[in-house]
């Protein structure tokens, strides 16, 4: 600022109109990183809880195989297996090993309207125990 003499007066305080959109950009940008990575976690972190619920059903329908102390016959099964919110298909496959009294069981959790995403698989083995009592013999 100029005074009437021409001596420069004291400069005003603050902020250019320049200095203020640049600060908004800064903050604007750094915000949209922000969103962007919480929205990437609540992602990751609702396919990890499907997980978790997969593997519970997987287990449960392997444990319901063995309680049921009745060796399965070798094919493949589709069951419903809900579990929490999340309804779930359980693929159960069993297979036959080069030892004719054990079956390999595997199940594979999928969501119930995504087939192509498998969420969990697990695999077990069950013996027939009179087939191997059989065979000692």
């Amino acid at each position: 600022m100029v005074l009437r003499g021409g001596a420069p007066g004291p400069r005003a305080a603050g902020f250019t109109l320049v200095e203020v959109l640049v600060a908004l950009v800064i903050v604007a940008l750094a915000l949209g990183a922000c969103l962007r990575a919480a929205g990437a976690l609540t992602v990751a972190q609702q396919r990890l809880e499907q997980q978790s619920y997969a593997g519970w059903s997987a287990d449960n329908r392997l444990a319901e195989i063995r309680l049921g102390k009745i060796v399965p016959e070798p094919g493949r099964r589709e069951l419903p297996c809900p579990q929490g919110r999340y309804a779930l298909i359980c693929i159960e496959e069993v297979r036959v090993t080069p030892n004719a009294s054990i079956r390999r069981i595997d199940v594979s959790v999928f969501l119930a309207g995504d087939r192509d995403a498998q969420l969990v698989r697990r695999s077990s083995f069950m013996a027939n125990i009179q087939t191997l009592g059989e065979a000692g013999s």
